[in-house]
Protein backbone atom coordinates (compact mmCIF):
# COMPACT_ATOMS: atom_id res chain seq x y z
CA UNK A 1 0.00 0.00 0.00
CA UNK A 2 1.43 3.51 -0.83
CA UNK A 3 2.49 5.18 2.21
CA UNK A 4 0.12 8.60 2.48
CA UNK A 5 3.21 10.91 3.27
CA UNK A 6 4.74 10.24 -0.21
CA UNK A 7 7.24 8.41 1.02
CA UNK A 8 9.37 5.76 -1.09
CA UNK A 9 12.25 3.31 -0.80
CA UNK A 10 13.68 4.62 -3.99
CA UNK A 11 13.78 8.04 -2.81
CA UNK A 12 17.27 9.46 -4.16
CA UNK A 13 16.38 12.89 -3.61
CA UNK A 14 19.80 13.51 -2.36
CA UNK A 15 22.85 12.30 -4.10
CA UNK A 16 25.22 12.22 -1.46
CA UNK A 17 23.01 9.98 0.41
CA UNK A 18 21.89 7.47 -2.42
CA UNK A 19 25.44 7.36 -2.93
CA UNK A 20 26.88 6.19 0.80
CA UNK A 21 23.76 3.83 0.55
CA UNK A 22 25.22 2.22 -2.43
CA UNK A 23 28.69 1.72 -0.93
CA UNK A 24 27.41 0.50 2.37
CA UNK A 25 25.54 -1.93 0.81
CA UNK A 26 28.54 -3.42 -1.17
CA UNK A 27 30.18 -3.54 2.42
CA UNK A 28 27.05 -5.28 4.09
CA UNK A 29 25.33 -6.67 1.88
CA UNK A 30 22.15 -8.08 4.32
CA UNK A 31 21.74 -4.30 5.27
CA UNK A 32 18.36 -2.68 4.35
CA UNK A 33 20.81 0.15 3.32
CA UNK A 34 17.60 2.30 1.57
CA UNK A 35 15.07 4.72 3.16
CA UNK A 36 13.79 3.85 6.30
CA UNK A 37 9.99 4.53 6.64
CA UNK A 38 8.23 5.40 9.74
CA UNK A 39 6.80 3.20 12.05
CA UNK A 40 3.55 2.90 13.71
CA UNK A 41 -0.26 4.02 13.22
CA UNK A 42 -0.10 6.87 10.61
CA UNK A 43 -3.33 7.66 13.19
CA UNK A 44 -0.82 7.94 16.39
CA UNK A 45 -1.38 11.13 18.58
CA UNK A 46 2.24 10.85 19.52
CA UNK A 47 4.80 11.52 16.68
CA UNK A 48 8.49 11.07 17.50
CA UNK A 49 11.33 12.56 15.57
CA UNK A 50 14.66 11.64 15.45
CA UNK A 51 17.84 12.57 13.94
CA UNK A 52 19.01 10.14 10.77
CA UNK A 53 19.06 6.03 10.94
CA UNK A 54 22.22 4.49 12.48
CA UNK A 55 24.47 2.84 10.63
CA UNK A 56 24.16 -1.13 12.15
CA UNK A 57 20.55 0.05 13.62
CA UNK A 58 18.22 1.06 11.81
CA UNK A 59 20.30 1.22 8.71
CA UNK A 60 20.64 -2.43 9.12
CA UNK A 61 17.36 -3.15 10.12
CA UNK A 62 14.86 -1.03 8.11
CA UNK A 63 12.83 0.18 11.13
CA UNK A 64 13.71 3.32 13.27
CA UNK A 65 16.00 3.00 16.17
CA UNK A 66 16.56 -0.51 15.74
CA UNK A 67 19.27 -2.68 16.50
CA UNK A 68 21.38 0.23 18.28
CA UNK A 69 22.03 1.69 21.15
CA UNK A 70 19.65 4.90 20.89
CA UNK A 71 17.07 2.34 20.71
CA UNK A 72 17.60 0.68 24.20
CA UNK A 73 16.07 3.49 26.14
CA UNK A 74 14.03 4.66 23.60
CA UNK A 75 11.21 1.62 23.56
CA UNK A 76 12.34 0.95 27.15
CA UNK A 77 10.45 4.28 28.02
CA UNK A 78 7.81 3.64 25.42
CA UNK A 79 6.62 0.46 26.94
CA UNK A 80 6.77 1.97 30.29
CA UNK A 81 4.30 4.69 29.09
CA UNK A 82 2.10 2.66 27.76
CA UNK A 83 2.93 3.58 23.94
CA UNK A 84 4.50 -0.05 23.33
CA UNK A 85 3.90 -3.68 23.82
CA UNK A 86 7.06 -4.48 24.31
CA UNK A 87 10.72 -2.71 25.91
CA UNK A 88 13.01 -4.03 23.31
CA UNK A 89 13.17 -3.47 19.52
CA UNK A 90 15.56 -5.78 17.77
CA UNK A 91 14.43 -6.23 14.23
CA UNK A 92 11.67 -5.12 11.96
CA UNK A 93 10.19 -8.71 12.39
CA UNK A 94 10.10 -8.83 16.44
CA UNK A 95 6.38 -8.71 16.78
CA UNK A 96 6.98 -5.21 18.17
CA UNK A 97 3.51 -2.71 18.27
CA UNK A 98 3.56 0.70 19.24
CA UNK A 99 0.27 2.45 20.70
CA UNK A 100 -0.61 5.63 19.51
CA UNK A 101 2.47 6.46 18.66
CA UNK A 102 4.82 6.56 15.45
CA UNK A 103 8.73 7.05 15.15
CA UNK A 104 10.07 8.41 12.19
CA UNK A 105 13.15 10.42 11.49
CA UNK A 106 14.41 14.27 10.14
CA UNK A 107 16.31 12.43 7.63
CA UNK A 108 15.41 8.83 6.42
CA UNK A 109 18.86 7.77 4.98
CA UNK A 110 21.77 6.90 7.01
CA UNK A 111 24.17 9.64 6.26
CA UNK A 112 28.17 9.71 6.29
CA UNK A 113 29.64 9.87 10.11
CA UNK A 114 25.83 10.41 10.88
CA UNK A 115 25.76 14.24 9.85
CA UNK A 116 23.39 15.01 7.32
CA UNK A 117 23.98 18.45 5.63
CA UNK A 118 21.08 21.00 5.46
CA UNK A 119 20.23 20.66 2.27
CA UNK A 120 19.11 17.11 2.77
CA UNK A 121 17.31 18.01 5.98
CA UNK A 122 15.32 20.06 3.61
CA UNK A 123 14.97 17.54 1.24
CA UNK A 124 13.60 15.27 3.27
CA UNK A 125 11.42 17.58 5.39
CA UNK A 126 8.42 17.51 2.24
CA UNK A 127 8.05 13.84 4.07
CA UNK A 128 7.49 15.34 8.03
CA UNK A 129 5.38 17.96 6.42
CA UNK A 130 3.02 15.66 4.98
CA UNK A 131 3.04 13.25 8.12
CA UNK A 132 2.78 16.36 10.55
CA UNK A 133 -0.83 17.35 8.08
CA UNK A 134 -2.41 13.72 9.21
CA UNK A 135 -1.90 14.22 12.74
CA UNK A 136 -5.71 13.83 14.74
CA UNK A 137 -5.91 16.72 16.14
CA UNK A 138 -4.82 17.50 20.23
CA UNK A 139 -1.42 15.07 19.06
CA UNK A 140 2.21 15.32 20.31
CA UNK A 141 5.42 16.04 18.40
CA UNK A 142 8.32 14.42 20.42
CA UNK A 143 12.01 16.46 18.82
CA UNK A 144 15.04 14.28 19.90
CA UNK A 145 17.54 16.81 19.59
CA UNK A 146 17.86 20.11 17.67
CA UNK A 147 17.78 18.91 14.14
CA UNK A 148 14.72 17.31 14.66
CA UNK A 149 13.63 20.00 16.39
CA UNK A 150 14.11 22.20 13.62
CA UNK A 151 12.97 20.17 10.91
CA UNK A 152 9.53 20.29 13.19
CA UNK A 153 9.52 23.58 13.08
CA UNK A 154 10.65 23.95 9.39
CA UNK A 155 7.60 21.36 7.96
CA UNK A 156 5.07 23.30 10.13
CA UNK A 157 5.78 26.74 8.27
CA UNK A 158 7.37 28.62 11.51
CA UNK A 159 10.17 30.83 11.95
CA UNK A 160 12.69 29.05 13.97
CA UNK A 161 13.70 32.11 16.51
CA UNK A 162 9.91 31.89 17.72
CA UNK A 163 10.74 28.48 18.81
CA UNK A 164 13.84 27.86 20.76
CA UNK A 165 15.30 24.26 21.61
CA UNK A 166 15.36 23.08 25.41
CA UNK A 167 15.31 19.31 26.91
CA UNK A 168 11.67 19.02 28.52
CA UNK A 169 10.49 22.40 26.66
CA UNK A 170 6.97 22.97 25.17
CA UNK A 171 6.00 24.30 22.36
CA UNK A 172 2.38 25.43 21.12
CA UNK A 173 2.77 25.14 17.45
CA UNK A 174 -0.88 25.08 16.64
CA UNK A 175 -3.74 25.02 19.23
CA UNK A 176 -4.07 21.60 18.39
CA UNK A 177 0.02 20.68 18.22
CA UNK A 178 2.35 20.85 21.14
CA UNK A 179 5.64 20.40 20.36
CA UNK A 180 8.14 18.70 22.96
CA UNK A 181 11.82 18.50 22.82
CA UNK A 182 14.22 16.09 24.69
CA UNK A 183 17.98 15.67 24.14
CA UNK A 184 18.47 12.84 21.38
CA UNK A 185 18.45 9.40 23.34
CA UNK A 186 22.70 8.93 21.82
CA UNK A 187 24.63 6.25 23.23
CA UNK A 188 27.54 9.83 23.85
CA UNK A 189 24.42 11.75 25.28
CA UNK A 190 23.62 8.77 28.16
CA UNK A 191 27.13 8.26 28.59
CA UNK A 192 27.82 11.75 29.04
CA UNK A 193 25.01 11.89 31.48
CA UNK A 194 23.64 14.91 29.39
CA UNK A 195 20.51 13.16 29.19
CA UNK A 196 19.49 10.85 31.66
CA UNK A 197 16.82 8.30 31.98
CA UNK A 198 15.34 10.53 34.58
CA UNK A 199 14.87 13.49 31.86
CA UNK A 200 13.92 11.14 29.39
CA UNK A 201 10.74 9.64 31.27
CA UNK A 202 9.86 13.54 31.87
CA UNK A 203 9.42 14.47 28.84
CA UNK A 204 7.27 11.36 27.89
CA UNK A 205 5.30 11.73 31.23
CA UNK A 206 4.74 15.35 29.52
CA UNK A 207 3.53 13.94 26.75
CA UNK A 208 1.25 11.20 28.42
CA UNK A 209 -0.58 14.33 30.63
CA UNK A 210 -1.50 15.81 27.10
CA UNK A 211 -2.82 13.10 25.97
CA UNK A 212 -4.93 11.99 28.59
Amino acid sequence: MPDPTGFTLNCTLCPRLADFLRVVKHEHPEYHCQPVPSFGDMNAHLLIVGLAPGMHGANATGRPFTGDHAGILLYQTLHRFGFANSDQSVAADDGLLLKDCRITNAVRCLPPQNKPVGAEVNNCNRYLQHELAQMPHDSVVMALGVVAHRAVVRAMGLRQKQFQFGHAVEHRLTPQLLLIDSYHCSRYNTNTKRLTIEMFETVFAQARDHLR
